[in-house]
């Protein structure tokens, strides 16, 4: 239901456009219900589509991005605070094994390791304030 409020020689009118189908409208104005007849069909808009900006990989442009690539680094996928750090150096991790925990407006986001390798840098810990691609860990053969 669509809601205008249209001014006419100086007289004010709330209307509200109920239905619209082929080319009768079933609408308000000023709470007097009315059907129209237009001249012809009326062509409904379509509603806009969102699209959504491209994410920020977990992986470095230069690494493979194929799942199980054995180096890279994992990258904040959003802004947060890190609430726990669930791998050390040295850790051998694999694909889809959690290894952060992320707090992002006020909801806990498991972050889990799309590749497999050696866990040789961490470059956050517990209380830290991430920013959307900050490097977490580094991951190496």
């Amino acid at each position: 239901m669509k809601k205008y409020k249209l001014t006419i020689d100086e007289v004010d009118y709330a209307v509200e456009i109920q239905s619209v189908e082929d080319r009768i409208i079933e609408m308000s104005i000023n709470g007097t219900s009315y059907t129209v007849l237009v001249d012809k069909d009326v062509i409904q808009t379509k509603t806009p589509t969102l699209l959504r900006s491209v994410a920020i990989p977990s992986t470095d442009q230069g690494a493979q991005i194929t799942s199980g690539s054995k180096t890279g680094t994992i990258k904040s996928p959003l802004p947060g605070t890190i609430i726990d750090v669930f791998v050390k150096p040295g850790d051998k991790v694999s694909v889809g094994q959690r290894i952060l925990l992320l707090e992002a407006m006020k909801m806990e986001n498991n972050i889990e390791s799309d590749k497999s390798g050696t866990v040789t840098e961490i470059k956050v810990s517990k209380g830290d304030a991430v920013m959307e691609g900050d490097v977490l860990l580094v991951i190496g053969e």
